[in-house]
């Protein structure tokens, strides 16, 4: 086939997704030729996609619900350096993730992924060798933060704290028989849900066509049998296709199996725990280098999780939380809380299936450590899978040199140091005199979702009591963003949806805010 990519890394216009652009981009999949037509909207595909349009491919990126509508907005929220993989001895695993984070916080996502401190509470009962094997480990991860290059400014040495120390981080820790905690530091996801769209929005910028509510019938290796979700009409889009799919991989490339396994999370006030300044890791008992963690998010929540149980079968865009998994993240964390938790402290709840790969022909199952699996057979699309967040870029880049070889000669990947829409220095975006909130969900855009604000006043305000997003949010959502409807932006756009009680108003508030971009538009 030949070529028809562009000039290298050429920006093409506008970073927005709109209905507008839906329906010129469904127009020219229908009618043109591309290099990389990549299936799945989650943040391997949008990276993919952005990969692939930064090094001058003409690319296309079709999602059959929304951007980040499955696994991708379920994740614990931390951008991890390689500590938990040091843990069990999966040194690669570590070394890329370490190098990933760097990337994240320095260039691609400073706005979006910021450093978080991390406790390991230390009790009179701890065990000696656990301690000494924590403390060696976090050691470990320290070097492979220098190795990557991450200065110590960003993230600091790690410490040993004493007992009152680690209740100034965080107060809602048992003290009965606190000895302290040992310290480190990591990355933390402020929305990753706004990654991926941050990430689809600056491929748009680089001349992706993003097509949302768009299925896959199925997939050869240059050709895409798709269907509009919203009119139901199909066409056949051409070019060399990347299946991003996540759990469902396995319905394109019927080589590997995917066993989901889900991950349930709660949501809790902050004030229920009095107060939380630190990520708390509390360990499963008789189950090594396994944890349950309390993290502290936005708009005073914290996210208390994640369980890890195959569930085959179960919904990928939204599982339920079932209540044996409640019980058992309110158990563990429990042994190490001063008020113990009930179900009346929980605002929300959310689950993830993350999909755990095999290779049948090999019987290799990469997903043990997280590991990604790339498949590319002669007469199929090229398929990656597995993985996990942090590591979405490497990912990405791996996918793409696979489609050189069929595309023909490609320039290096460059998104290791491409800023996302939005992106600037922390020091910079300390000078913005919009409120921080706005700020650590929108970079340098706090801005323009400020400006709506002022001339919308009636989507000035918060979509209810029980949370601060604001109406305002959610019309830039639908200018900017690609939101198509209520759904997209209480689940994804927002995540209104982790205050359960916030939803009823929230959706008055969004259909308000699509009422008013049609009149903008």
């Amino acid at each position: 086939m030949g070529t028809t990519h562009r000039s290298h890394g050429s920006l093409r216009g506008s970073s927005s997704i709109t209905a507008a652009t839906r329906a010129s981009a469904l127009q020219a999949l229908a009618d043109i030729r591309y290099d990389v037509i990549v299936v799945g909207g989650g943040i391997t595909g949008a990276g993919v996609a952005l990969d692939a349009a930064s090094r001058g491919l003409r690319t296309a990126l079709v999602e059959r619900v929304d951007l980040a509508a499955g696994t991708s907005r379920w994740s614990s929220k931390l951008v991890h350096g390689g500590l938990r993989y040091l843990v069990k001895g999966h040194l690669r695993i570590a070394w890329e993730s370490a190098r990933e984070r760097h990337a994240l916080m320095t260039a691609i996502a400073p706005h979006l992924v910021r450093p978080v401190p991390n406790l390991l509470p230390l009790h009179e009962t701890s065990s000696r060798p656990l301690e000494v094997a924590s403390t060696l480990t976090v050691r470990a991860a320290d070097l492979l933060r220098a190795a990557a290059g991450t200065p110590r400014a960003l993230l600091p040495r790690p410490s040993r704290l004493d007992a009152t120390a680690t209740l100034a981080h965080a107060p809602g820790i048992g003290r009965a028989g606190l000895r302290g905690a040992v310290l480190y530091w990591d990355g933390q996801v402020e929305d990753d849900a706004r990654l991926v769209t941050m990430v689809a929005r600056t491929a748009a910028a680089h001349g992706v066509d993003v097509v949302t509510r768009c299925s896959a019938v199925a997939l050869g290796e240059d050709h895409a049998e798709l269907r509009d979700e919203l009119t139901g009409e199909s066409l056949t889009a051409r070019g060399w296709v990347v299946n991003a799919t996540g759990v469902w991989s396995g319905t394109h490339e019927p080589s590997i199996t995917i066993v989901p396994s889900r991950g349930s999370h709660l949501i809790v006030r902050s004030r229920a725990i009095s107060g939380l300044r630190a990520v708390v890791n509390v360990p499963v008992p008789d189950h090594f280098g396994r944890y349950v963690l309390a993290a502290p998010l936005a708009d005073d929540l914290v996210l208390i999780g994640p369980t890890d149980s195959l569930a085959p079968g179960v919904d990928g865009l939204a599982p339920r939380v079932p209540p044996e998994d409640e019980a058992f993240i309110l158990r563990t964390i429990n042994a190490a809380l001063e008020r113990p938790l009930t179900a009346a402290d929980v605002v929300g709840r959310f689950a993830g299936v993350r999909p755990l790969v095999t290779d049948r022909a090999t019987g290799e199952s990469p997903d043990i450590s997280r590991r990604h699996l790339l498949l590319t057979r002669p007469g199929h699309p090229i398929t990656i899978a597995g993985g996990k967040l942090t590591t979405y870029r490497q990912m990405a880049e791996e996918a793409v040199d696979a489609v050189g070889i069929r595309v023909g000669a490609v320039p290096p990947s460059r998104t290791a140091s491409l800023p996302l829409v939005g992106a600037a220095a922390p020091h910079l975006l300390a000078l913005l005199p919009e409120e921080t909130r706005l700020v650590r969900r929108y970079g340098t855009e706090a801005t323009a979702v400020a400006a709506l604000a002022a001339a919308h006043p009636d989507l000035a305000g918060p979509v209810s009591e029980h949370c601060r997003t604001t109406g305002a949010e959610m019309l830039f959502g639908v200018l900017h963003e690609g939101a198509l409807c209520v759904e997209d932006l209480i689940e994804r756009r927002t995540r209104v949806s982790f205050v359960e009680s916030a939803v009823p108003s929230a959706r008055a508030v969004a259909e308000r805010a699509l009422e008013r971009a049609s009149e903008c538009s």
